[in-house]
């Protein structure tokens, strides 16, 4: 297999840093309020990936944190951006739904004038992917969005979504067993996208959809699926992952990308890693 030549594409990417993190209840099977967060610790591993991505290139804004939001460090949930259009955050759990209104708000401030309220429980890049250069996107559904926000993003994005049935709880969003490494040039006979991602997460009719739309897709093992690897970040070369994820190096290298190990053990407490607590803002 011939290995295709990459580049990086800059991108904009929103974090709030975790000053108020902690796990004090629990609503997916990661968070256990018996194992105390370590906050300096939590800090540094936030801001590493943070440094990384400056100096790869991109450009990231901060959110300011709330201290009623502890799970505010997870920026990806709080809505859904493509071509500066903007799909709010409707929460499944009032822990965090306040968060909502803050992630609109920033979009607002920041010169986002078509941001949408939903209508359905959705939560974000959490359940969504946006694959093939915007031209359509993957929706999550089985434990936090609900089926009815696919249609309801279709409508607003007016591009198509293609559900998956998540059926393991421990991977309770589309981004934790799911990462689109390359959009893909979305030109026909051109070169679609590339994906890795875990088929035990995923009920089999939605294994057949993936093996059928990304055949060349890297699959990944049980074991590096539940070290988080898959809450993975690309910018069409270099995937910022889970460094515990090693069985992953390989293939991705075998592909051309440029796998970067991340340690951010205190906020997997939290049941996130490297994409939970990455937004991506796609203006238009």
């Amino acid at each position: 297999m011939r290995t295709p030549r990459r580049s990086a594409t800059p991108r904009r990417y929103l974090m709030c840093p975790p000053a108020y993190f902690r796990v004090s209840y629990s609503i997916n099977p990661w968070m256990d309020p018996g194992k105390p967060v370590d906050l300096a610790v939590a800090q540094a591993q936030w801001e590493d990936l943070r440094d990384r991505y400056r100096a790869l290139g991109h450009t990231v804004e901060e959110l300011v944190p709330h201290p009623g939001c502890p799970d505010m460090v997870f920026t990806a949930n709080g809505a859904t951006v493509v071509d500066g259009r903007v799909l709010g955050a409707r929460f499944a759990f009032a822990e965090r739904g306040a968060e909502a209104a803050v992630h609109a708000r920033w979009y607002r401030e920041h010169g986002f004038a078509d941001v949408r309220e939903p209508l359905h429980i959705n939560e974000g890049e959490g359940d969504f992917a946006v694959a093939v250069t915007a031209s359509w996107l993957l929706g999550g559904r089985g434990f936090r969005s609900s089926p009815l926000s696919h249609a309801e993003a279709q409508e607003y994005f007016r591009r198509p979504v293609i559900g998956l049935d998540l059926v393991d709880p421990r991977f309770y969003h589309l981004d934790t067993a799911l990462c689109v490494l390359d959009g893909g040039d979305g030109e026909p006979g051109g070169r679609g996208a590339e994906i890795m991602y875990y088929p035990g997460a995923f009920s089999p009719g939605s294994r057949a959809v993936l093996a059928r739309l990304f055949p060349a897709a890297v699959v990944a093992s049980a074991a590096d699926a539940a070290a988080f690897g898959l809450n993975a970040v690309s910018d069409g070369l270099h995937v910022l992952l889970p460094a515990g994820a090693v069985g992953l190096f390989g293939p991705l290298r075998e592909r051309g990308f440029e796998p970067l190990g991340m340690d951010l053990g205190e906020l997997l407490k939290g049941g996130g890693s490297v994409k939970c607590v990455t937004a991506e803002v796609r203006p238009g």
